[in-house]
């Protein structure tokens, strides 16, 4: 680390940083608060999301009680074709979204296949869906985890460090250069006190 400069160039640098660092914490916190709250959302989404998934999942079960039949091949009936996912940014951080899902269903014989496979291919349609927007869902929470963390080092950074060091080096030039001017203004008086007892020697030397 260089060593600090005790004079009035230095002086001026470290308020210049002081200033800056007070200017940009601000909009750290800002930051982090909106973390956090896209968190809390993101946290209560994931909860809803599960709760719905279990809750589907239990109302297929109750309602078609025959899937126990093994004699009725359900396989591959339902697939996922495609699943499109975005970026949302917020605040710097790259967030995923769920755009789009498309499902697809493959062709089956109404005749061939008992009538309670309908209900069991919208059910399963709909708990593939609940699957993929549960996933988004806990991937934003890791995230803003992440970033949460990476805001609140950058916080402390400011608020336990690079703030008070720059403060505790404005008091240390500040009272340096006060002394120096103390040692300047009592060299001065005893400069003035020489020359004065000079010049009275001087005219007492001509009498």
């Amino acid at each position: 680390m260089a060593k600090l400069a005790l004079n009035k160039s230095s002086l001026a640098k470290q308020s210049a940083q002081l200033s800056e660092y007070k200017r940009f914490l601000p909009s750290l916190e800002l930051k982090r608060l909106q973390i956090m709250a896209e968190r809390a959302k993101a946290r209560e989404e994931a909860a809803r999301l599960d709760g719905e998934f279990q809750r589907c999942f239990d109302d297929l079960v109750a309602a078609l009680p025959m899937l126990s039949n093994t004699q009725v091949p359900l396989e591959g009936l339902v697939v996922l074709k495609e699943a499109v996912r975005g970026t949302q940014n917020l605040s710097g951080t790259e967030l995923p979204v769920l755009e789009s899902v498309e499902i697809e269903t493959k062709r089956y014989s109404l005749l061939a296949r008992p009538h309670w496979v309908d209900p069991y291919v919208k059910g399963m349609q709909e708990l593939l869906r609940l699957s993929l927007e549960r996933d988004v869902a806990r991937e934003r929470i890791v995230r803003l985890q992440e970033a949460e963390a990476v805001i609140s080092r950058r916080v402390n950074l400011f608020e336990k460090v690079l703030i008070p060091q720059a403060a505790r080096n404005i008091k240390k030039i500040r009272m340096a250069l006060a002394d120096a001017e103390r040692d300047a203004v009592v060299r001065a008086k005893i400069s003035k006190r020489k020359t004065a007892a000079r010049a009275a020697e001087e005219r007492m030397a001509e009498l």
